[in-house]
C-alpha cells in the first residue's frame, strides 16, 4: 500500500480548516470586516495566512511577502531535495566544514538549545534514521529498515551538541559535526520557525491582527473584532475536533500527531516520530498539543517542544514537561485517552 503525504496532509489541513472556518463564524464577523487569507503548500502540507481588519492591498501585500519567506525557507530547509541542509549533511558525513549565514548559524544554534531543552528526544540530528525509515519521500512506501542499519545509527548516538558553529568575521559561521552520522531533519522544528518569521514580518508590515496555520501550527496576532482567535485541536482519529482553545495575542499552538506522516505495515501504524532511543517510531501516543505564551520564539517552541513530550510516554511525559517549562500541553494515548496539564485544562472551551 502507498501513502502519498500530500494527500495526507490536505485531508489533515481540511479538518483543521473546517475547524478553524467554526471558529471563526463563533468568534462573530460582520460584513464589513475585512479577512484577507491565501493557502499554499509548502513544508509537506497547506499552510493558510489569515489578515484580519486591514486595507485589502495592504493585506495582499503581506500575505503575498509571507508565502514568500515560506517557500523561500522551505527550499532552504528540505531535507532531502538539494538544499542548505543537504549541502551540511554531505559536508558533515564527509568530515569536512561547510560555511553558513549568520541566519543559518542562529537557527542551528537555537535547535541545539532545543534539543538540550527536550532532553535529546527531540533529536533534529538523526535525520538518518528517519530516511531508514522512509520518510525522506513524498511517496511513502511500507517497509522497515535493515535491523543491522537501524541499530547502528542508535548506538552512532548523533546530537545536536555534536555539531560546532565557529562565529566568522563576516557574521557568518564554520559548521562542522564531530559525529559523521549526524543527518540534519529541521522537519519538527521549521514549521514553527516560520510561524515566527512570519509573525515579525506581518507586524512589520502593521498587521495586528492575523492567524498564521502552517499544517496545524497555528500563531494568534492579536485578535478577530476584538475577540480571541478560537482553534480546534485536531482528533488524532476522526474528522473532527478533540476541544477548542482561545488564542491570544503572540500566543502558539502545535500537535505533533501519528496521523500526520504515516503508514501501515502488518497491522500497525508506523508514523515519522522516530525515538532516538530505539531507532523505532512512537507507538504509545497519537497526539501531543503543546500552548505557548507570547514570547519571540513561541512558534519554533509550539513545534519543537511537542516532539519529545510525545516520545516520552504516558508515565513520564508530565515530569519532562516541567522539566522543560511547559506548562499547557494535552497527550493523546494510543488507547484512546487523553491526559492534560492543569493549565491547559484551564484553557479548553466547549
Amino acid at each position: 500500500m502507498h501513502w502519498n503525504a500530500r494527500r495526507i496532509a490536505e485531508r489533515t489541513f481540511l479538518r483543521l480548516l473546517a475547524a478553524c472556518a467554526c471558529a471563526l463564524l463563533l468568534a462573530g464577523c460582520g460584513a464589513r470586516d475585512a479577512v484577507e487569507r491565501q493557502e499554499a503548500f509548502v513544508f509537506g502540507t497547506r499552510v493558510e495566512v489569515v489578515v484580519y481588519g486591514l486595507d485589502r492591498g495592504q493585506a495582499r501585500a503581506a500575505l503575498a511577502e509571507v508565502l514568500q519567506e515560506f517557500d523561500r525557507l522551505h527550499r532552504r530547509l528540505h531535507a532531502w531535495q538539494p538544499s542548505e541542509l543537504t549541502r551540511l549533511n554531505a559536508a558533515f558525513a564527509a568530515g569536512q566544514t561547510a560555511m553558513v549565514d549568520a541566519d543559518m548559524a542562529a537557527l542551528l544554534g537555537a535547535v541545539q538549545t532545543a534539543a538540550v531543552r527536550g532532553e535529546d528526544l527531540f533529536n533534529p540530528a538523526a535525520g538518518a534514521l528517519i530516511a531508514a525509515w522512509g520518510f525522506h519521500a513524498d511517496e511513502f512506501v511500507p517497509r522497515r529498515p535493515d535491523p543491522a542499519l537501524r541499530d547502528a545509527l542508535v548506538t552512532a548516538r548523533p546530537r545536536m551538541a555534536d555539531i560546532d558553529i565557529v562565529p566568522q568575521p563576516d557574521d557568518g559561521a564554520a559548521v562542522s559535526s564531530r559525529n559523521p552520522a549526524v543527518q540534519l531533519d529541521l522537519g519538527g522544528y521549521a514549521k514553527g520557525y516560520a510561524l515566527d518569521r512570519a509573525a515579525a514580518l506581518l507586524r512589520a508590515r502593521g498587521v495586528c491582527c492575523a492567524l498564521i496555520n502552517i499544517g496545524g501550527n497555528v500563531m494568534a496576532l492579536g485578535s478577530k473584532g476584538g475577540q480571541p482567535w478560537r482553534i480546534g485541536i485536531q482528533h488524532p482519529r476522526k474528522p473532527e475536533t478533540l476541544a477548542a482553545v482561545d488564542l491570544h495575542d503572540g500566543e502558539a499552538i502545535g500537535t505533533s500527531g501519528d496521523y500526520q506522516r504515516y503508514f501501515e505495515l502488518d497491522g500497525e501504524r508506523l508514523c515519522h516520530l522516530i525515538d532516538p532511543r530505539s531507532g523505532e517510531p512512537v507507538r504509545h501516543t497519537q497526539s501531543l498539543t503543546v500552548l505557548m505564551p507570547a514570547g519571540p520564539d513561541a512558534g519554533a517552541r509550539s513545534d519543537a517542544d511537542s516532539k519529545p513530550l510525545f516520545i516520552a510516554g504516558r508515565d513520564q511525559w508530565q515530569a519532562l514537561a516541567q522539566r522543560m517549562g511547559v506548562s499547557q500541553a494535552l497527550r493523546v494515548d494510543a488507547d484512546g485517552s487523553m491526559d492534560m496539564t492543569a493549565a491547559m485544562r484551564a484553557r479548553l472551551r466547549d
